[in-house]
């Protein structure tokens, strides 16, 4: 739910702006409120997960979220929908995390290979299916409530996750007595707006001076948060994150992997969702049925990444960032070689063969990283992760963006929306190679963990 959501409003754009008559920049930060909220609050909601109960966090986060999905679903006005996305971000910041800690503490072995390959699969899901599922609600027009459903769909989702989960959740937390580390999450939530928030709205405003500022900050903001963490430490206090983690290899590199795979996700579902609607005119839900080929490529490898990863082990991840660079590849040399219009089908065994790389590095990346983290410090060090993979969305759609629009320019035919989605794929093949690369620096998971 809260990935789909990220995914799913914006084939609803459209309709909002003309139903609530809202200006641009308002719908604009119905995406961007939702997203900022999200990214910089999962340390956060990891940490409150181990003081706690995972499992209480949990379901009180869901009934947060399927209520401020009801808000947004019923909103008049947009004023009342951006400040219900803002409690729907915040609510999935704190659900989020809480999900691959449970299944990092409750499982272990084999076992948990199956849990957290389960979980990769959801998150491409949400990922690959949000716009597909959001074309079919709108077209569909349920009872007449057009985009309205794109949120109230949660409620019914929401409420039987809040009446299963204290029936088959275990419930769990960290050991000892850890409490709230109130003067570091502020520190911490700062730093993080700093990044987030110029990447969301930096571009889409011509890069201001408010934006360079802010960015700049975030750099002493994490200084400072990193000093008072280390002193927080030495008197026997709670810190917000155990600072000892960046010295394991796995914890480390894995992040970077986490952020420069995410970096290619979002990035790539954006430009190619503006490039068929409005390069080639598909409408929501068609453009919707072109992803189904990329889903269709991500659930038969993610289906099976775990025995990969049992054979490969650390490698299934650079085999999907391999993968993932000879499809883009392919639609390079395509798109040179027919004219602008040639027939989207051609790029259909590109897409399988994209989705098929995505697949192969989702659940094997976060079984790498969870299987070497201590129960103690599970919620902060998942809520570090679960955050890189939102800095790493922020960051793609930000970078890539300069790339596609800088091209686009005033232009609007068929020509100049090729070029700048054929010029992306470029940035897009340099993130699988960085992937694949990245990946030498994780050590091999233990025998158990779903890799070697």
């Amino acid at each position: 739910m809260g990935g789909l959501d990220f995914f799913i409003v914006n084939v609803a754009i459209p309709s909002m702006q003309i139903d609530l008559t809202a200006s641009a920049a308002a719908m604009q930060f119905v995406i961007a409120g939702y997203a900022l909220a999200f990214g910089s609050g999962m340390i956060l909601g990891g940490r409150l997960g181990d003081i706690y109960g995972r499992r209480r966090v949990f379901i009180a986060a869901m009934a947060v979220f399927t209520l401020a999905s009801a808000v947004c679903g019923v909103a008049p006005n947009v004023e009342l929908l951006i400040a219900a996305r803002l409690l729907q971000g915040a609510a999935a910041a704190v659900m989020s995390p809480q999900v691959l800690t449970i299944l990092g503490t409750t499982y272990s072995g084999e076992a948990r290979a199956r849990a957290i390959n389960a979980y990769g699969m959801a998150m491409g899901i949400s990922a690959v299916f949000g716009q597909l599922i959001g074309g079919l609600l709108i077209k569909g027009d349920v009872f007449g409530l057009g985009w309205r459903a794109c949120f109230l769909i949660n409620i019914p989702i929401g409420l039987v996750a809040i009446l299963l989960a204290p029936r088959w959740v275990p419930e769990s937390r960290a050991p000892g007595r850890p409490r709230l580390d109130i003067v570091g999450t502020l520190i911490v939530t700062a730093a993080l707006v700093a990044v987030v928030l110029p990447l969301i709205e930096g571009r889409e405003q011509g890069w201001p001076l408010w934006s360079w500022l802010l960015l700049a900050a975030a750099v002493p903001l994490f200084a400072l948060f990193a000093v008072y963490e280390r002193a927080a430490a030495r008197r026997g206090a709670s810190p917000l994150i155990d600072l000892s983690l960046f010295r394991e290899r796995a914890f480390t590199a894995g992040l970077l992997a986490q952020v420069v795979f995410w970096t290619g996700q979002a990035s790539f579902f954006l430009v190619f969702a503006i490039y068929v609607q409005q390069g080639r005119g598909l409408d929501a839900l068609e453009a919707g049925l072109i992803f189904v080929a990329i889903g269709g490529g991500y659930m038969a490898t993610s289906m099976t990444a775990r025995h990969v990863a049992a054979r490969l082990g650390r490698q299934v991840i650079a085999l999907g960032g391999v993968l993932r660079m000879i499809a883009l590849t392919a639609m390079v040399i395509i798109l040179y070689a027919a004219s602008s219009d040639v027939s989207l089908g051609w790029l259909i065994p590109a897409l399988i063969l994209d989705g098929a790389g995505m697949g192969l590095a989702v659940a094997p990346l976060a079984a790498t990283v969870i299987s070497r983290i201590t129960p103690a410090h599970a919620g902060s060090a998942t809520g570090v992760l679960t955050t890189g993979v939102q800095i790493g969305n922020a960051l793609g759609v930000a970078l890539i963006g300069v790339i596609f629009y800088d091209i686009i320019g005033d232009g609007a035919d068929l020509e100049t929306f090729t070029d700048a989605f054929r010029t992306s794929l470029f940035f897009l093949i340099g993130i699988g190679a960085a992937l694949a690369l990245l990946v030498q620096l994780l050590p091999r998971v233990p025998r158990g963990a779903g890799g070697r």
